[in-house]
């Protein structure tokens, strides 16, 4: 069985569609949610065949943050860090919509980097908000009439 950072990289080798950066920014943008905005509850997980037989609880209680809760606190995240170029980045790592987000947690919990609770579905980032809407619009000069 392969270790997790040898899954890691057999991960960004299988799907080019993201850069290292865009898991990174995910990781720190649930750590974000948890930490920063007290997002989430806890809950037990799903097993995973990742999971570590000498555990007592394997897939233990762990605090949840929903799909709709991970873009909200991405969105606030990518804003602090990044300000008005927070879609420039964004798009940079490969992230174009919170559907990309979806992507990419899903692809960790494959690989055993995250988990999921059985009401997690992946469809639960899709259209979460508009990135032009989220990251553009407020930083837009308008003149004056």
């Amino acid at each position: 069985m392969l270790d997790p950072s040898e899954r890691f990289a057999q991960l960004l080798r299988e799907d080019k569609r993201y850069k290292f950066e865009a898991y990174v920014f995910v990781f720190e943008a649930l750590n974000y949610a948890q930490k920063v905005l007290r997002m989430g509850r806890e809950t037990p997980s799903e097993p995973s065949e990742f999971d570590d037989p000498e555990e007592d609880e394997p897939s233990g209680p762990h605090k949840h943050v929903t799909g709709q809760e991970l873009c909200e606190a991405a969105r606030r995240y990518a804003l602090e860090q990044y300000g008005y170029m927070a879609k420039t980045v964004l798009n940079s790592w490969g992230i174009h919509s919170t559907s990309d987000f979806g992507e990419i947690v899903y692809n960790m919990i494959r690989i055993g980097r995250m988990r999921k609770t059985a009401e997690d579905r992946r469809e639960d980032f899709d259209n979460v908000y508009d990135f032009d809407t989220a990251f553009v619009e407020q930083f837009e000069i308008k003149p004056q009439e």
